[in-house]
């Protein structure tokens, strides 16, 4: 099944999208998407194909995925992880969690983080300790480093803010964009739940913050509030 899967990401190849996306994923030379080979398949076309083929690809299958060179390839692999891991028991969501973890040099752009992080780790962590975030956090591997912020996404939906915030301090001084805007998407998020408690953050580590990380966790305020913090 899996040689039909692979078939099927290659007949939707589109070459004129493709360079697109890869100027879009800076795949450039020193860039941080360098070397990335993109095929131009869209994100529902592949959302199609995992709804087809979820139940019969296996963890195998996925290793051969995540380890090919082609982007849209490693997203298909990680889409269908995160659709076995959200109708599977709990024995078999740890097996999935240690593939994941196993496999963090192979989620090497921030979709491929962005897809799978919080539905997977998470989303596990939920009811566990969160160690593994932290030492992600202080791995000096920025992708890792984007799974352990990201990966709040799913506590900061049951109303637990507290990693997010911890999370985001260690990173105020992160030398890369992609962790701002990382941490201050997080940061919107629980201010969309919970506005206090972003001004409370706010307050306190506003003049440390990055404008791209505050930026992005005014997004959703209103005008006059949100322009009283650019000024400040």
């Amino acid at each position: 099944m899996l040689a039909n899967l692979k078939q099927a990401l290659l007949n939707l190849a589109k070459p004129e999208r493709a360079i697109q996306t890869a100027r879009f994923f800076k795949t450039g030379e020193g860039q941080y998407g360098e070397g990335d080979i993109f095929i131009g398949i869209t994100n529902p076309e592949v959302r199609a194909l995992v709804k087809e083929f979820w139940k019969v690809i296996t963890l195998a299958d996925i290793q051969i995925l995540l380890d090919d060179k082609i982007h849209e390839f490693r997203f298909t692999g990680l889409m269908i992880l995160v659709e076995q891991f959200q109708k599977a028991d709990e024995e078999k969501r740890t097996t999935i969690v240690e593939f994941y973890l196993n496999n963090l040099h192979q989620i090497n752009n921030w979709d491929l983080v962005d897809c799978s992080c919080y539905k997977i780790l998470g989303e596990y962590l939920l009811n566990k300790d969160r160690q593994v975030l932290y030492e992600l956090a202080g791995s000096k591997h920025l992708w890792s480093e984007r799974i352990a912020v990201v990966s709040t996404m799913a506590f900061i939906r049951k109303g637990q803010f507290l990693d997010c915030f911890k999370l985001s301090v260690l990173f105020l001084t992160h030398p890369h964009d992609l962790m701002h805007k990382a941490c201050g998407w997080m940061l919107r998020e629980i201010g969309k739940r919970d506005e206090l408690a972003l001004e409370e953050f706010l307050e306190e580590n506003l003049t440390k913050m990055p404008r791209t990380m505050l930026r992005y966790a005014i997004e959703k305020m209103d005008e006059k509030k949100r322009l009283s913090y650019l000024k400040r």
